[in-house]
């Protein structure tokens, strides 16, 4: 696993310190006073993707945005949920695949959906053809989802 997935999956913040093994430890060039390698190949790369990773802002999604890309509507509560979470609806063509199956629950008579696009819920009303939040893998654990007539996996 690279440094760069490592961090991304655990969301650790900006300030690691990497403890020193107990070989270096004998030797107080490497040593600062917090304990931490100093000029150690790995806690360069760590501290240089961290940096990176705290710089990089997820892009926000807007109401208008979505509107003009996609056939279905998205309520404010799902947008704050889409930008909060970092939800990308952009690759993998989740967008399109979101509005098929959309339009598959209507086809069915489905008044209000849950569909499942890779690791993301999304619970949409079909008839008003709005998303009314938006749920990710992590945050799915012990939720439950009431008032929905149909499922669509995609």
């Amino acid at each position: 696993m690279l440094i760069s997935e490592y961090l991304q999956l655990r969301n650790i913040a900006s300030s690691v310190n990497t403890p020193v093994s107990s070989e270096r430890s004998q030797s107080p060039e490497l040593r600062t006073d917090n304990g931490t390698a100093q000029g150690s190949p790995f806690a360069a790369e760590l501290q240089r993707q961290l940096a990176a990773a705290s710089a990089k802002q997820f892009p926000q999604v807007s109401a208008e945005q979505l509107e003009e890309q996609s056939a279905v509507k998205f309520s404010k509560h799902a947008i704050e949920r889409i930008n909060e979470r970092q939800i990308d609806l952009y690759s993998d063509e989740r967008l399109d695949r979101l509005n098929r199956a959309v339009e598959l629950a209507g086809e069915k008579g489905s008044s209000d959906a849950l569909v499942f696009i890779d690791s993301t819920a999304f619970l949409v009303s079909v008839k008003n053809n709005k998303v009314i939040t938006t749920v990710t893998a992590g945050d799915m654990q012990g939720n439950i989802f009431t008032n929905i007539d149909a499922t669509v996996v995609m």
